[in-house]
């Protein structure tokens, strides 16, 4: 957890610096990624919300992910990263927003999409969407859940 909260300071650093403002769009982190975040003292000079969107019925309500995208392409997928991301940032008064959705396990994998499968969107204004994808593979749930957070990070520092 000290490697988060490092890389969470950083980040934090790193936005302010671009006096930039943040939200996030989760899935199978649950809120772990503005959880880290906000566990820093001064956070909320950057950091604009968080939406946890869990179930198909929370990226569409909460984020305007079409229904037909995730039926086409799976709530676990770039399409539908990258809408989290966009549905986000259009209804946050932020700058930027990473979104991540995967398959934390230990079940609900599948030959197409094992368990460790997560991915991520991020878009910032005047900017594309930015999309990754990894295989967290041989890890459990949390180890799943902690990487993504780490790797949400990573990716928003790479668009700055």
């Amino acid at each position: 957890m000290n490697d988060l909260h490092d890389q969470a300071r950083h980040l934090l650093k790193q936005l302010e610096a671009h006096r930039l403002m943040i939200a996030t769009a989760e899935s199978c982190t649950g809120g772990m990624i503005a959880a880290t975040l906000t566990e820093i003292a001064g956070s909320s000079a950057v950091v604009d919300r968080g939406f946890v969107t869990y179930s198909n019925g929370a990226k569409t309500e909460m984020l305007g992910v079409p229904a037909a995208l995730i039926n086409e392409h799976g709530a676990v997928s770039e399409p539908v990263a990258r809408a989290m991301a966009e549905g986000a940032l259009a209804r946050a008064g932020a700058d930027i927003c990473v979104s991540v959705t995967g398959v934390a396990g230990p079940s609900g994998g599948s030959a197409e999409k094992p368990v460790g499968t997560v991915h991520f969107g991020c878009a910032r204004r005047g900017q594309a969407t930015v999309h990754s994808h990894r295989l967290f593979d041989g890890m459990d749930r949390s180890e799943v859940r902690q990487a993504s957070v780490l790797h949400a990070f990573e990716l928003v520092e790479k668009i700055l």
